[in-house]
């Protein structure tokens, strides 16, 4: 069975945005743009919330920048063919190989999972990540632990009411100090 990740960059006290909206402080290096590359290629469809959604807009014409290096290309050349379903209650269409969810965000996993095929599903989005997690519907949570206290904003985990444990899959410490960690739920 396919299984469902989440995956963003957070802050050492746990925010995926800053209070003031921002993220710069999560801009990739080389290596840390590379370990995205690596696992977008073993995903096979991406869930997005409205916000990441269009943050991500940037990179369906992307290719089209004369500026950007090879990582970025590279990038850009998996991102735009991958399947993308968008949940939004305020979209009335979307771009690229994307389309907006028909049902409920358990509906759409359970969904995909009956399909064939192999490949992750990824979730990205702080709020569409809390209504998975709340469902039970998280298999890995896959942080990239940036060296940098934001005092507030849009935090990684939800804040839930049950205990979830969790299983150390794999770290990676990166030269920028940055620190990836991978855990499984444990059923």
């Amino acid at each position: 069975m396919r299984s469902v990740t989440y995956s963003m960059n957070v802050s050492l006290d746990g925010y995926i945005v800053g209070p003031d909206g921002g993220f710069n402080w999560t801009t990739p290096d080389e290596e840390i743009f590379r370990s995205w590359i690596d696992e977008i290629r073993e995903v096979s469809v991406h869930l997005l919330g409205r916000r990441l959604y269009e943050t991500m807009l940037y990179w369906e014409d992307a290719d089209q920048d004369p500026s950007l290096d090879d990582s970025q290309l590279e990038w850009t050349a998996l991102w735009k063919p991958l399947p993308k379903v968008v949940f939004s209650s305020t979209l009335s269409a979307v771009q690229g190989n994307a389309r907006l969810a028909s049902g409920g965000l358990a509906e759409e996993i359970e969904r995909l999972r009956a399909e064939p095929g192999e490949g992750d599903i990824a979730i990205g989005g702080a709020t569409l990540a809390a209504e998975a997690a709340a469902l039970g519907l998280i298999d890995e949570y896959r942080a990239r632990v940036y060296p940098v206290l934001i005092g507030g904003g849009i935090p990684f985990f939800p804040q839930r009411e049950r205990r979830v444990d969790l299983e150390l899959v794999e770290t990676r410490t990166f030269s920028s100090k940055a620190i990836y960690l991978r855990y499984r739920v444990a059923r």
